[in-house]
């Protein structure tokens, strides 16, 4: 066995908790200090409370605010998107279709959809100019930006018969 390669054995070294507590023990240092105990840990002493081992409780209540404000600017991104003041210009429906529409009093999403909702789909199909393509491209549009959008009425179908 070589020699001088151990390190120094203390019998009697003491432990020093954070709460004041201190008992003596054998190590390899002469005096330990820790931050909980026997005496202090909840699952010993039945307290309910928190022990916060470097912050470790205040970052994760941090994460959980930022999720939460993440999440509601996502919503809020949404619901933004999804709007009835929406112009029908934002949609790619064409210039022309735009003007015949506002022509008619439809300038936003809330007044198509109201449209749509109150006389159905002929309602916009008897506006001169608008036809079946334009308005199934815009009810397509409209879905795929998250508006509800009602389907087409059986009426038009057998119409169209």
């Amino acid at each position: 066995m070589k020699a001088n390669i151990h390190p120094t054995w203390y019998p009697e070294a003491t432990v020093v908790c954070a709460c004041g507590n201190t008992w003596k023990t054998g190590a390899t240092i002469a005096e330990i200090r820790t931050d909980i105990c026997s005496a202090c840990h909840p699952f010993y002493t039945g307290e309910q409370r928190i022990v916060d081992t470097e912050g470790q409780v205040d970052r994760f209540l941090k994460r959980l605010q930022t999720r939460d404000s993440r999440r509601a600017e996502q919503e809020a991104k949404i619901a933004a998107l999804t709007s009835p003041e929406i112009s029908i210009g934002e949609f790619d429906i064409g210039k022309r279709y735009v003007t015949i529409f506002a022509e008619n009093g439809i300038n936003t999403v809330g007044d198509f959809l109201t449209k749509l909702e109150t006389s159905g789909e002929q309602s916009v199909l008897e506006i001169p100019g608008i036809g079946r393509k334009v308005l199934s491209d815009l009810k397509k549009l409209l879905r795929a930006r998250g508006y509800d959008v009602p389907q087409a009425s059986t009426e038009a179908g057998e119409a169209a018969e």
